[in-house]
C-alpha cells in the first residue's frame, strides 16, 4: 500500500510538528489491519513530523513507514502483545477522573500548549486534562466530539484513540521539569467508544533511563470497559527546538 499524508495543523503537538500519538496512530491503524496472529504495532517516531506538508505511507504486511521524500518520519513494525503486560492501569471512575483535572499542570505551564491532545491553546483538539492522582498515575474524563466519528458508524476513528493513550501517560512525567517527546509508542485497541460516550484516560510512571521515560496508559469506557491500552517512550529535549 502506498498513500499520501497531509498532517494539518489542527493535529500539532509542538508548535512546528505533529502531535506524537496522532502521527503514531496514522501509521500503526494501517499495519494493525494487516496482523491477524495477536501482535500489536509498535511505532517509532524518528524525526518530528512535519506539518502540512506531502508525506507518504507506505506499508506491508510487516512493516509501514511514513516518509518525508527520502527520511523516515515514523515507522512500524510488529510486536508481540506481551510488551502490553503492564499497560492496564487500574480504573477509576468519571467522577474521581473528573476531581484528577482540577490539578492538571498543563493548564498554567504547558511546554507545548498547542498539542491536539491536551493543549489548552489548540480550539480543535481532544481537550484532555490528565490530572495527577498522587500515586504515579494521571486521569481524566473524555467525551469524544462527533467529529472524531469518521466511517459512518458513529464509532470513533482507532487513530484519535491512539492520540488519546499519548498525553495522560506524558503528564505521568514531571515535564515542566523533565519536557519530553514521545518516541515510540506501542498501541493494542481493543473497542472504539461512539461519539459522545463519556470516557475515562489513565496514565501512569513505570521509570527512567538516561534521557528515556517509560509511561502506560490505557483507555476505558462509561461502563469500565478497557477500549485501549498503550506504552510509551519519552525522550526528554528541550522544548525551544521544538517550539
Amino acid at each position: 500500500m502506498n498513500d499520501a499524508v497531509w498532517i494539518a495543523r489542527r493535529f500539532q503537538g509542538p508548535e512546528r510538528s505533529g502531535n506524537g500519538g496522532y502521527v503514531a496512530g496514522r501509521v500503526g491503524t494501517v499495519l494493525a489491519r494487516a496482523l491477524d496472529d495477536g501482535r500489536v504495532p509498535q511505532v517509532t517516531l524518528r524525526m518530528p513530523p512535519p506539518l502540512e506538508r506531502d508525506l507518504d505511507l507506505v506499508a506491508g504486511h510487516e512493516d509501514a513507514r511514513l516518509l518525508d521524500g527520502e527520511a523516515v518520519v515514523a515507522s512500524a513494525v510488529p510486536v508481540a502483545a506481551e510488551v502490553l503486560h503492564d499497560a492496564t492501569i487500574e480504573p477509576v471512575g468519571p467522577e474521581e477522573a473528573a476531581a484528577a483535572e482540577a490539578s492538571y499542570r498543563g493548564l498554567t505551564n504547558h511546554p507545548f500548549p498547542t498539542c491536539f491532545v491536551c493543549g489548552p491553546a489548540n480550539d480543535g483538539g481532544l481537550h484532555l486534562k490528565p490530572g495527577p492522582m498522587g500515586d504515579g498515575r494521571t486521569a481524566c474524563t473524555w467525551k469524544p466530539a462527533a467529529d472524531l466519528a469518521t466511517g459512518g458508524d458513529g464509532l470513533v476513528d482507532a487513530v484519535f484513540l491512539w492520540a488519546a493513550l499519548d498525553c495522560p501517560g506524558g503528564w505521568a512525567i514531571d515535564l515542566e521539569g523533565r519536557p519530553s517527546v514521545l518516541g515510540q509508542l506501542t498501541a493494542c485497541i481493543d473497542a472504539r467508544p461512539q461519539a459522545g460516550e463519556a470516557c475515562v484516560a489513565l496514565g501512569r510512571y513505570l521509570g527512567e533511563d538516561g534521557r528515556k521515560t517509560f509511561t502506560a496508559s490505557t483507555l476505558y469506557d462509561a461502563d469500565g470497559r478497557v477500549l485501549a491500552r498503550a506504552r510509551h517512550t519519552w525522550i526528554t529535549v528541550d522544548p525551544a527546538l521544538f517550539n
